[in-house]
């Protein structure tokens, strides 16, 4: 049986620094399941969201990749599979967005919300967990992480 998420690539964004404990268990099961389905996960690199969905991909023996906005790759989250470091401060983020097949956004922040901005405006599916108050057309809204995988199947099935 094939899943519509195997060697798809999913970015995983989120808040670093104000991550809450709930946004941090949303993306660890995410980055779980993601990998359990043979989703490549994308992230910026880093520690808070980025971090927690790394760690659920590798838990699971799953892949992902940090897209870093340094040059230092020493300083990237241990936990994911590979560190690319872009030189491109927070321009990562239109390359995180662009390179992915859809984007899971959990939690909100300021550099959150312009990759959900990224996303819409270039018509990249995009789900969201518990996010900032924003309009109903902002993308699939969802409650949970395997809420969130489901979806994410059903848009690139």
């Amino acid at each position: 049986m094939s899943t519509p998420l195997l060697g798809r690539y999913v970015a995983v964004v989120g808040p670093a620094d104000t991550a809450r404990p709930s946004d941090l268990t949303h993306a660890t099961e995410a980055g779980r399941l993601l990998a359990g389905t043979g989703a490549v996960v994308l992230t910026g690199g880093h520690h808070g969201v980025m971090r927690a969905a790394a760690a659920g991909v590798e838990s699971a023996g799953g892949v992902s990749i940090g897209l870093l906005p340094g040059l230092d790759r020493d300083e990237g989250a241990p936990e994911h599979t590979y560190l690319l470091p872009t030189g491109l401060g927070e321009l990562r983020n239109g390359l995180l967005v662009r390179a992915a097949d859809a984007v899971l956004a959990v939690g909100c922040s300021w550099g959150t919300l312009s990759e959900i901005a990224l996303a819409r405006r270039t018509g990249v599916p995009l789900v969201l967990i518990d996010p900032w108050d924003l309009p109903d057309d902002v993308g699939v809204v969802v409650a949970s992480a395997e809420a969130a995988v489901e979806a994410l199947a059903g848009l690139l099935g």
